[in-house]
C-alpha cells in the first residue's frame, strides 16, 4: 500500500503576526522529512475563504516550493478546483505542466468541484452547475496538455480560440488524474471517467473494500470512458495519524486536531453559518469537542503496533493508498515530525513489503481493460495545417482600427504605444523574416 501525507494548512484562531508564515514553513519542513523517510505521496488542497479550516488558496505556489525541497515523493495537487470559474483550464494546464517539469515528472493531478457555498458563491457557481463545470474543465485541460495546437473550444462555461499551450508536461500524455470523492456515487463516477478515487471520507476497511471492489469492476467494464488521455486506476482513502509509543500520549497529541478537522468540515459544508472575518471556529469547537465521541478515521492515532495492525486491514482489502492527516487543529509541528519518524521506522516497512510486486501485478491485470477504455474515448479532432489560423499582433489590430499606416508615416513600430527602448527589427526587416513561414 502506498502512503501519503495531506495538507489543508489549518490555522485555528487566535492568530498572531507570523502565524501563517510559520504554518507554511513548518509544512515544507514536514514534507521534506516525509520525502526523506520514504512516504510515497504528498497532497495539498485548494480552498478559498475557509478561515481556520484551510489557508491553502494558492496550492500551485506552495507546490512549486515543494518541488525544490523534495527528490522522490509524488507531488499531489489534491485537489485543483476544476470549474473554469475557479481556474481557467488553460491556466491549469500551464501550471500543471510547470509543476511537472520542476518536479522531474512527479506531479499527480487531483481534480474536484468544491463542496461549500461560501466558495462556490464567491466565484459565481451554483451547486447544480458544478459537476458539468468539473467535466468541462478537466476534459479540456487534458486536451490542452496533449494537443499541439489546442484547436479551441466553444463550451458552456468557457470558450477560447486556437492556441498552443506551453509548456508541456514531462509525463506523457499528462500527469495522472484523480477525483475528490466523498460518497459512493462520486467514487463510481471517478471509475467511469478512468481517474483515481481520492476518497475524502473516513471509512472502515470493510466499507473501503466494498467501494474499492465496485470501483475496479467499473474500471474493467464498458462503462469506463476516460475523461483524460490516460487511465489512472487507483483507490485512496484517508486517516488521521499520530503515532507514539504510549497510546494515551498519541491520543493527547493528535485526536483533538483530527476532531477539529471533522468539525470544521461540518461548519463550512453541512450545518454552519459563517460571518467572514468574525466567526471563531476554534473557540466554538472547544465547547463541544468532548461530545464528539465517535471519530471515524482515527484508527491511525495510537501506538506503532495498533496503527500497523489497523492499516494492514486496509492493505489486505486492496486499498492502493492511505493518506494521513496530521497537520490539523492545534497539532504541534514537533509532534507531527516525531510521529512521522516513528511511523517510518516501525509501521512503514511492513506496509511497503512487496509493494513493487503488487503494483506490477495490478498493472498487468488491468492493461487490457485500460487499452479497451482508451479506445472508447471520444477525441477532439486535430487541426489540419490549413485550419491553423494566423493570430495578429496587437500592433496590426491597433493600426487597422486607427486607420493609419505608421510605416509610411515614418514610424518603426506597428504599435504606436511602444517606446523606443525595446530593440525590435524595423518593419521592412520584419517583413523579410515573415516570408520564411
Amino acid at each position: 500500500m502506498k502512503l501519503g501525507v495531506f495538507y489543508e494548512h489549518q490555522l485555528p484562531r487566535p492568530w498572531k503576526e507570523g502565524s501563517e508564515q510559520k504554518l507554511f514553513n513548518d509544512a515544507l519542513d514536514q514534507i521534506e522529512l516525509a520525502d526523506r523517510l520514504g512516504f510515497d505521496h504528498m497532497w495539498e488542497v485548494e480552498h478559498h475563504f475557509l478561515e481556520e479550516y484551510s489557508h491553502s488558496s494558492a496550492p500551485e505556489v506552495f507546490l512549486g516550493a515543494v518541488t525544490q525541497r523534495t527528490k522522490n515523493i509524488r507531488i499531489g495537487h489534491g485537489i485543483c478546483l476544476s470549474s473554469p470559474n475557479y481556474n481557467h483550464p488553460a491556466r491549469v494546464a500551464e501550471r500543471l505542466a510547470t509543476l511537472d517539469i520542476l518536479s522531474g515528472g512527479r506531479l499527480e493531478w487531483g481534480t474536484g468541484e468544491s463542496g461549500s457555498l461560501i466558495e462556490m458563491h464567491g466565484f459565481g457557481i451554483e451547486p447544480e452547475q458544478k459537476t458539468a463545470m468539473w467535466r468541462e474543465g478537466v476534459e479540456q485541460t487534458a486536451n490542452m496538455m496533449t494537443m499541439n495546437p489546442y484547436p479551441g473550444y466553444e463550451g458552456q462555461f468557457f470558450s477560447m480560440p486556437v492556441r498552443n499551450i506551453v509548456p508541456k508536461p514531462v509525463q506523457k500524455l499528462h500527469p495522472p488524474i484523480w477525483m475528490a470523492c466523498s460518497r459512493r456515487e462520486s467514487i463510481l463516477r471517478a471509475a467511469r471517467n478512468g481517474v483515481g478515487a481520492l476518497v475524502f471520507g473516513f471509512v472502515e476497511a470493510s466499507q473501503a473494500k466494498a467501494w474499492r471492489d465496485e470501483y475496479y469492476a467499473i474500471i474493467k467494464s464498458d462503462e469506463c470512458v476516460p475523461i483524460g488521455h490516460t487511465v489512472n486506476a487507483n483507490f485512496a482513502t484517508l486517516n488521521g495519524m499520530m503515532v507514539h509509543e504510549n497510546h494515551d500520549e498519541a491520543v493527547r497529541r493528535g485526536l483533538d486536531g483530527f476532531r477539529f478537522f471533522g468539525y470544521s468540515i461540518a461548519h463550512y459544508a453541512v450545518y454552519g453559518e459563517h460571518r467572514p472575518g468574525r466567526t471563531d471556529l476554534w473557540r466554538r469547537f472547544q465547547t463541544i469537542k468532548d461530545d464528539m465521541k465517535e471519530t471515524p478515521g482515527s484508527g491511525s492515532i495510537g501506538t506503532p503496533k495498533s496503527v500497523r495492525e489497523h492499516l494492514k486491514t486496509y492493505a489486505d482489502v486492496g486499498v492502493d493508498q492511505m493518506i494521513f492527516i496530521q497537520q490539523s487543529g492545534m497539532n504541534k509541528h514537533e509532534h507531527i515530525c516525531e510521529a512521522m519518524e516513528l511511523f517510518a521506522s516501525e509501521v512503514m516497512p511492513e506496509l511497503k513489503e512487496r509493494e513493487d510486486e503488487r503494483v506490477k501485478k495490478k498493472e498487468e491485470e488491468l492493461a487490457p481493460f485500460v487499452e479497451a477504455a482508451l479506445a472508447r474515448k471520444p477525441r477532439m479532432a486535430e487541426l489540419t495545417e490549413e485550419e491553423i489560423p494566423n493570430v495578429e499582433s496587437i500592433g496590426i489590430v491597433l493600426e487597422r482600427r486607427a486607420g493609419k499606416d505608421y510605416a509610411t508615416a515614418g514610424g518603426v513600430y506597428a504599435d504606436p504605444t511602444r517606446g523606443g527602448a525595446i530593440p525590435m527589427a524595423s518593419r521592412a526587416t520584419f517583413a523579410k523574416a515573415a516570408k520564411v513561414g
